[in-house]
């Protein structure tokens, strides 16, 4: 028989799982956004050009998209509480290795290892959103979870400094060794309190009755795992993953391009940038949240899911729009301004696009869905990467690729909305 739980009375355990996940985001953003803090530096010390970099920064890409379409599948085969714990463990791993790297190959070697194995991240997290929150606050936890990535972007610029400065004394020149190898462990920590806090919400002690009956108050779903290849046919899938192609390079272009790009064009030194970093990072955890709101109170306010969703894409992809002007900016901090609206923007898009698969597909193949987008995703970042290190080179200039930022998203939209006209669930074939 199965063993009646002792629930209390009332609860809302599920922002405590959503805070779970916030924190593993911001583990993943840490790790990945070191290198992006010390381009500059290191370029000078180990020797390399923008192609080079973009190349490094590409192998990132390269393999978190092989890594995201495998995890993907992993997590729904496996269950988000086992795949967490072992995306994280060789996550953190990975993260320790840049501080083992030589050269421009054993980075990117190093970068290559950390997209492969910290790409389990957004499919393990959403598939946890799935399954603990309803289809109205979907997009609220997924803005909470996913301001991570902002508070992580954000922590590169207020604990580098420190740890290069901490280690400085007992290793020199090579004191940024000591800042990979600190924050990648980072991870270890977090496993404790995942493995101790963590069960499905029906077998749950914590969980309320009532919290239980909510979080499972839409229509009941099948639960059988589908096979990659069936929902290769569904045109949602390929909306999802082509809006992930076109935007999320973005925000890897930020996260590796701008703080040397702002270090360079505004004769900044290593910290010089990082306040203005913490303040644009810091602003765009405010969309985000926002993006998630405004899709919930127009469902609230009687839109459809579709209307709802696509409403807060367009504000987002307009409120991106200005950051085409960013290198005619006079000022470091006009571009601080300009750059917190644009990513603002992005974290609002993101929240609302992430709930696209847990909205379209069934909650058993959500992970392999976002698995399959976050695939195109990485592709088109890394291709992102490749023009912009040419493209710099070449020019000198970084005029098209802001104006390739800021139009990417209305692009994406009207290909989600061709290829979802009614935003209909998927036709999965079981």
């Amino acid at each position: 028989m199965t063993p009646v739980l002792d629930r209390p009375a009332a609860s809302r355990y599920r922002w405590t799982i959503c805070a779970l996940l916030f924190v593993a985001t911001v583990v993943a953003y840490l790790d990945r956004g070191i290198l992006g803090f010390l381009k500059v530096d290191l370029g000078k010390q180990i020797g390399w050009n923008d192609i080079t970099y973009g190349n490094i920064s590409a192998a990132f890409k390269w393999g978190y998209g092989f890594g995201i379409a495998v995890a993907g599948y992993f997590t729904d085969w496996l269950g988000t509480r086992k795949a967490f714990a072992i995306a994280i463990v060789m996550w953190s791993i990975a993260a320790m290795s840049p501080g083992l790297a030589n050269s421009a190959f054993t980075f990117g070697a190093a970068m290559f290892l950390l997209g492969i194995c910290e790409a389990a991240n957004f499919p393990a997290c959403q598939k946890t959103v799935a399954e603990w929150f309803p289809k109205k606050e979907r997009a609220l936890a997924t803005s909470v979870f996913n301001s991570g990535s902002n508070v992580g972007n954000m922590l590169p610029a207020a604990v580098v400094p420190v740890l290069v400065m901490a280690f400085t004394g007992s290793l020199g020149r090579d004191a940024w060794r000591g800042a990979f190898v600190v924050c990648g462990s980072i991870g270890f920590l977090w496993l404790v309190f995942w493995l101790r806090m963590y069960q499905a919400p029906e077998s749950h002690p914590r969980v309320s009755a009532e919290e239980l009956a909510y979080i499972q108050s839409d229509p009941a779903e099948r639960v059988e795992r589908v096979p990659y290849a069936r929902l290769l046919p569904c045109k949602e899938t390929w909306a999802f993953g082509g809006a992930k192609f076109l935007t999320d390079g973005v925000w890897w272009f930020y996260s590796f391009w701008l703080p040397g790009y702002w270090q360079v064009t505004f004769h900044q030194k290593l910290g010089g940038t990082s306040l203005p970093l913490i303040i644009a990072f810091g602003v765009s955890i405010l969309g985000g949240l926002g993006g998630g709101y405004l899709s919930g109170a127009l469902m609230k306010r009687g839109k459809s899911v579709g209307t709802a969703r696509k409403t807060a894409l367009l504000v987002c992809a307009v409120a991106v729009l200005p950051v085409v002007l960013m290198p005619y900016m006079p000022n470091l901090w006009c571009a601080v301004a300009l750059a917190s609206l644009a990513m603002a923007a992005h974290q609002g898009w993101s929240a609302n696009l992430f709930t696209v698969p847990s909205d379209l597909f069934p909650k058993a193949t959500v992970a392999s869905v976002i698995g399959l987008g976050g695939a195109l995703g990485a592709a088109g970042g890394g291709l992102l990467d490749q023009f912009v290190s040419h493209i710099v080179l070449w020019t000198n200039s970084y005029v098209l690729v802001f104006a390739l930022c800021g139009s990417a998203y209305l692009f994406a939209l009207l290909l989600l909305h061709v290829l979802t006209p009614n935003y209909a669930p998927a036709k999965v074939k079981y």
